[in-house]
């Protein structure tokens, strides 16, 4: 979360810079108003504190000179009522301003493009041109149901909507692009394999942001008093790790390369993407984490882009990078990047990765430190990027890999892993 010191000291910049993200955070003067109400009333409970220390030891010095102390007695009677009630009145506003700022979204990177929503991200650059048919290109949902690799209706049967069962070669090749993902980042990039618990607690949830603002959007467990979770993303767990931990300056950055199956309700995408692939609530994912120093986060944001953009140069597939404006950000992220990847059917670019720099706003609410080289005490910072959604992967390579007869020529780079060069 941010810190309320700095936003003390800088009020009207925080809200202006964060009014950018198309919502108005005028509140955050109340909160201010609350934190100085709250720090006025510290100061005079230490005063009325000291007012009682030093009446009790006049009343032992008149009781020890066998003087009469009742008019002093009777001036301390009521001090520790006020103090206790002063004290109930901070716990209240503690609450309060601490609810408040876990509700706030980061703070955004100056050079993040101010826009109002999608339509106003900014393209970075573009690997290959799309993917040219000299037929009406069929979509993944229709190449898989015809291979009989995706099957949607039995899924449905087992859970309901938006699950799939994959068979064969679809199973396959679902297991073997998280393989591929797994073997090259941490191969290749140097990043450290971690799968992590696939329920996560309360505290972790609320460390990377995902609560308290979108609970409803989770998937709770009724057990453990409803403080379990279903991971929504690897981000969860693999940050979590070093939750209230000091790690040690000269191993940053930490490099995790993870794989988890994620849930997600996806509550807010009514009506869209209603078949196949894209807007599932069970996914497979390997997230590339990164715990890095203050100073060196952002090239470390720029080194783990080109880490994700990697999976598909090597699957040679189309997509382009684009900056996402201060009206697409994410709740908890400084500065976003999205890769997205060419899908014939729709004829255009749909999101297969985020790569976000969090910067210190989840190593503060989950107090990841680290002592510098001076000795001072500071928050890492934290990042998260897709590597990739194995599932939207998958999608690309049906829709762009495509044949004419039906069958999909599977990628060079997965033929060791497929066992075969067509899916058919």
């Amino acid at each position: 979360m941010l810190d309320i010191k700095m936003i003390r000291e800088n009020l009207e910049e925080v809200i202006a810079r964060l009014n950018t993200r198309q919502k108005d955070y005028s509140y955050l003067r109340d909160v201010i108003k609350m934190d100085d109400e709250r720090r006025e009333i510290i100061t005079k409970v230490e005063l009325l504190k000291k007012e009682r220390n030093e009446k009790s030891k006049l009343i032992g010095e008149l009781k020890r000179n066998k003087q009469d102390a009742t008019e002093v007695l009777n001036s301390v009677a009521n001090i520790g009522n006020d103090i206790q009630e002063l004290d109930k009145r901070v716990v209240e506003l503690d609450e309060k301003i601490k609810d408040a700022l876990l509700r706030t979204p980061n703070l955004l990177h100056k050079s993040v493009p101010i826009g109002k929503d999608e339509h106003d991200n900014v393209e970075i650059r573009k690997f290959m041109e799309p993917t040219k048919f000299d037929y009406t290109p069929k979509a993944h949902y229709e190449i898989g149901e015809a291979l009989d690799i995706l099957d949607f209706d039995r899924a449905a049967k087992i859970t309901g909507s938006r699950f799939v069962v994959y068979k064969g070669l679809g199973a396959r090749l679902e297991r073997s692009l998280i393989a591929f993902m797994m073997d090259l980042h941490s191969n290749k990039h140097g990043y450290t394999e971690i799968i992590p618990p696939y329920i996560v607690n309360r505290e972790s949830m609320t460390a990377t942001g995902q609560l308290p603002k979108f609970e409803e959007d989770a998937f709770k467990l009724t057990c453990n008093d409803g403080n379990w979770f279903l991971n929504p993303t690897a981000e969860v767990p693999t940050i979590n790790m070093y939750r209230n931990e000091v790690v040690d300056y000269d191993k940053l950055p930490i490099k995790h390369c993870s794989y988890t199956m994620a849930f997600r309700s996806e509550a807010g995408s009514a009506g869209r993407d209603t078949r196949g692939l894209i807007r599932t609530h069970q996914f497979n994912k390997v997230e590339l984490i990164k715990i890095s120093n203050a100073k060196d986060s952002y090239d470390e944001l720029e080194k783990m882009l080109l880490d994700s953009e990697d999976v598909l140069k090597e699957l040679k597939l189309p997509y382009h990078v684009v900056s996402l404006s201060s009206g697409d950000m994410g709740f908890g992220m400084a500065k976003t990047y999205d890769i997205e990847v060419w899908i014939p059917s729709q004829n255009c670019y749909r999101e297969i990765g985020s790569i976000s720099n969090a910067e210190d706003y989840q190593a503060r609410r989950g107090n990841i430190r680290t002592r510098n080289k001076e000795g001072k005490m500071e928050y890492v910072h934290t990042l998260n990027g897709s590597g990739l959604a194995v599932g939207r992967t998958l999608v690309a390579i049906l829709e762009n890999y495509q044949q004419p007869d039906g069958t999909v020529k599977v990628p060079d780079v997965l033929v060791p892993y497929m066992g075969c060069e067509y899916i058919k």
